[in-house]
């Protein structure tokens, strides 16, 4: 039908004009119409949900919560007074500008996140790709090459993704605002009103949430001076680095309290001190060291134990490592390369010059690693591929720990040479995801390990294990159980007069450490020859393989001087 206007009737709207008068619309409008409208408003809010998520998302999932997200952002009020005084064009230019910013915070929220949760600390925009690198490899080894791709290719879509739709929210809000100019000039005034109150009066809408946020401005802030810092750092880390008190004295005069010593320097991947502190772990873990500390007493072997403030958390273990190996504090991958491209006198260093043959043993290691075999230039090193393991592995863990004791042992230790050996020896039985994890064997059955072959499939696999964090928590417990019970064993199969074993631990666990917590980690020095403990009688280390409460706690730097003082004479 058509009416005089000559307009279908199906087509009349409130606002055309029938025979001079609007007619209200009665539902005669096209329904694709009203969906084009309802989704355009569904869209205007999913905009201003994920600009107000970028906004004031925190970067902690600690401080996460349903209150965060309901404050008023003073970096929104100001963007909104720019859309509204602007120029169309320059209003473009800065809605795609704010959008660019706003998703490249979101995605850098999202690092600290993940950082936050594993190595309790934001990401380092400088020094933290690093371990980028390192939790690829750790991926590959749980769901192998092809899954890795995939999961690296679908999280770069997503940043991707996150960047462009930040861009396209903030350009369709301007757009509206700027439509509707007298409306959100309103709404801006009020909500800064209540940012100013709020503020003056610091109202929180929940503990540590305060109303007036600022929270985006806070952490760019944040990221550019840590950036600055970093950038800084370079030049004071090089001069600390070529002064040492060590680094000229002449080889007779070092260590000699440990003359004719087999020294094994072991590191424990992720003992750290919520193994010792922990109900859900304490009993176990210090059951295996008393029970052990009794069974190497009877044996006529000491021990003594204490702390170290690890310079690493969660992760990162060759930063704890070079940090004893240096004595100096190396707490981010940028002091960890320019210790590599210096000269550094190191522990290891030490013993070579006093006359002892330096061994690095490292199974972790499947790829080459020329710059760590120029710095510390080992007589000897060994890594997953140099050792004859003919054995399974076990996730991460490329063999088990006895397997790599066994093979120092029988390689290096039991030869009579015409130079004692100093090793260090990095264990991984311990590190994530702790399961499948092995369990021991007799001494004499080791061989290449193929005796090991039966044992992963008779564990739980990892992802199984981690779907539960009470069985996350029980797996870490266990391998650290595994680990402790191994070294135990060892020094009870193969200790003598003449062995000496340091072991400790490199960083507190990720994923089973709760934030806030201390970076401690237990550290023990094993030895039958009582003359060996006698030299460090002054430090206040407590007896056994077990440190308490009040056992000293040291900074981890301060390690290598210390041993070398103690042992000078």
């Amino acid at each position: 039908m058509v009416g005089n206007t000559g307009l279908p009737l199906g087509r009349l709207t409130r606002r055309t004009p029938y025979r001079g008068v609007v007619l209200p619309d009665f539902g005669l409008s096209r329904p694709g119409e009203r969906r084009q409208v309802f989704a355009g408003r569904v869209l205007t809010v999913l905009a201003a949900l994920l600009v107000l998520f970028g906004l004031l998302a925190p970067d902690d999932l600690s401080s996460f919560s349903a209150a965060a997200l309901v404050r008023v952002p003073v970096e929104g009020l100001i963007v909104a007074v720019l859309v509204l005084v602007l120029p169309p064009r320059a209003r473009r230019v800065v809605a795609v500008a704010v959008g660019l910013v706003l998703g490249l915070l979101t995605l850098l929220k999202a690092l600290d996140t993940g950082f936050y949760a594993t190595l309790e600390k934001p990401f380092d925009p400088i020094y933290d790709w690093s371990f980028f690198r390192a939790g690829v490899e750790f991926l590959a080894g749980q769901i192998g090459d092809a899954a890795t791709v995939a999961a690296l290719v679908g999280a770069g879509v997503l940043a991707v993704a996150v960047v462009v739709f930040m861009v396209l929210a903030m350009l369709r809000l301007s757009r509206i605002a700027a439509g509707r100019r007298t409306g959100a000039t309103r709404v801006v005034a009020v909500l800064g009103v209540i940012w100013i109150v709020c503020s003056l009066f610091d109202v929180e809408i929940a503990p540590g949430q305060p109303v007036a946020a600022q929270s985006a401005a806070a952490l760019a802030y944040g990221d550019l001076r840590q950036v600055r810092a970093d950038l800084r750092d370079q030049r004071p880390f090089g001069e600390v680095a070529a002064t040492d008190a060590f680094r000229a004295t002449p080889g007779d005069q070092l260590l000699n309290g440990l003359r004719g010593k087999n020294v094994v320097l072991t590191f424990v991947e992720s003992y750290g001190r919520i193994a010792l502190d922990d109900p859900g772990m304490a009993p176990k873990i210090g059951a295996t060291l008393d029970a052990g500390t009794a069974e190497l007493r009877a044996a006529g072997v000491g021990a003594r134990s204490a702390f170290l403030s690890s310079s690493t958390f969660g992760g990162g273990s060759w930063l704890a490592h070079s940090t004893v190996q240096s004595g100096m504090w190396i707490d981010n991958q940028q002091r960890y390369n320019d210790l590599l491209a210096s000269d550094r006198f190191t522990l290891g260093g030490a013993f070579q010059r006093a006359g002892w043959k330096t061994v690095w043993d490292v199974p972790a290691h499947t790829k080459d690693w020329p710059e760590g075999q120029k710095f510390y230039h080992p007589d000897a090193y060994y890594d997953a591929h140099h050792v004859g393991y003919q054995g399974p592995g076990y996730a991460y863990a490329t063999m088990p720990d006895q397997f790599t004791m066994s093979m120092l042992q029988r390689t290096e230790l039991a030869k009579a040479g015409p130079k004692p050996v100093m090793a260090e020896v990095d264990l991984v039985s311990s590190h994530a995801p702790w399961s499948p994890r092995p369990w021991l064997v007799d001494w004499n059955q080791v061989g290449d390990g193929s005796v090991f072959n039966p044992q992963p499939a008779a564990g739980e696999a990892p992802e199984s294990v981690w779907k539960d964090p009470a069985k996350i928590r029980d797996a870490y417990r266990d391998a650290i159980d595994y680990s402790l019970k191994t070294l135990i064993s060892f020094v009870q199969h193969y200790g003598d007069d003449n062995l000496v074993l340091v072991f400790l631990g490199d960083h507190q666990p990720p994923v089973v450490t709760p934030q806030g917590a201390v970076h401690d980690v237990p550290i023990t020095i094993v030895a039958k020859d009582p003359k060996v403990l006698d030299r460090i009688s002054g430090w206040g280390w407590q007896e056994g393989l077990h440190p308490g409460a009040q056992a000293p706690i040291w900074k981890m730097d301060s390690f290598r001087d210390r041993f070398l003082t103690a042992f000078a004479r």
